[in-house]
């Protein structure tokens, strides 16, 4: 799972963290450690919807992670659609000129950056 960080007057988001999601206990534990020590004020999950909009199961396993996000880190959590920003961080990528292996280890990172912008732009 990417992280991404906006700079203090949530303004910009960057890039920050690649997380194993195998243990969604430990994942959990990552992400409010990691609001913890950067004074997250509120946490945006991606929301991964069908092209058409529509809500299947990945969707609903989201939810249910940003449920306990929220319960877990006191903080308000906010899903924002992520349909595309897999694909647009893997092109940003490849203009930059970064592929193959080092490519795959930083898409999930900038993905998640092109989401928070999303969502910092719409404030």
């Amino acid at each position: 799972m990417g992280v991404a960080l906006s700079d203090e007057d949530g303004q910009f988001a960057q890039p920050h963290a690649t997380l194993a999601r195998k243990d969604p206990v430990q994942l959990l534990d990552a992400v409010a450690a990691l609001a913890a020590e950067h004074a997250v004020e509120e946490i945006v999950v991606g929301l991964p919807l069908h092209l058409d909009g529509r809500e299947g199961a990945s969707a609903r396993r989201a939810r249910r992670f940003a449920e306990h996000l929220g319960a877990r880190t006191g903080l308000p959590v906010v899903m924002w659609d992520e349909r595309l920003t897999t694909a647009a961080a893997q092109r940003v990528l490849t203009e930059a000129g970064v592929g193959g292996r080092e490519g795959r280890q930083v898409v999930d990172r900038v993905a998640a950056a092109l989401l928070l912008q999303s969502y910092l732009d719409s404030r």
